[in-house]
């Protein structure tokens, strides 16, 4: 199935590895590449994300979620040195429910718009009822 591929940026490689695992065992059929930490330290590397982006590019469209500020200006830079800048988006959701929210959406088979809607509708969530 061609799916909206999903691109997990953290400064922690643990972090991701870790989340990328855990997506992978709710919806496997959904292309994800982790990309945290920088030669062995915390940091996010624009370069190692532009690379993760190309590994996963699928044309209904590649979605990135970032945990950090940092992480997000190394994300734009790294979409602005690839030659097909078509069909990816930054998503502005928290890291682990907004990576979660956007596998399913991409799992079931959701457009590049709708898995966007469901990873940013995660900032909505709440985890602890009133």
């Amino acid at each position: 199935m061609n799916t909206v591929s999903i691109v997990l940026v953290s400064h922690s490689e643990e972090i991701a590895r870790g989340l990328k695992k855990l997506l992978e065992q709710v919806q496997p059929g959904v292309a994800i590449a982790a990309c945290g930490g920088m030669d062995g330290e915390i940091g996010t590397n624009a370069f190692a994300i532009k690379e993760a982006i190309e590994s996963v590019y699928s044309e209904k469209g590649v979605l990135v979620l970032f945990d950090l500020g940092s992480g997000y200006l190394n994300t734009e830079m790294a979409i602005e040195m690839l030659d097909n800048q078509e069909n990816i988006k930054i998503s502005d959701a928290p890291l682990v429910e907004g990576a979660y929210a956007a596998a399913v959406e991409s799992g079931i088979g959701g457009s590049l718009e709708e898995v966007l809607k469901a990873s940013q509708s995660a900032k909505e969530y709440r985890k602890i009822p009133n």
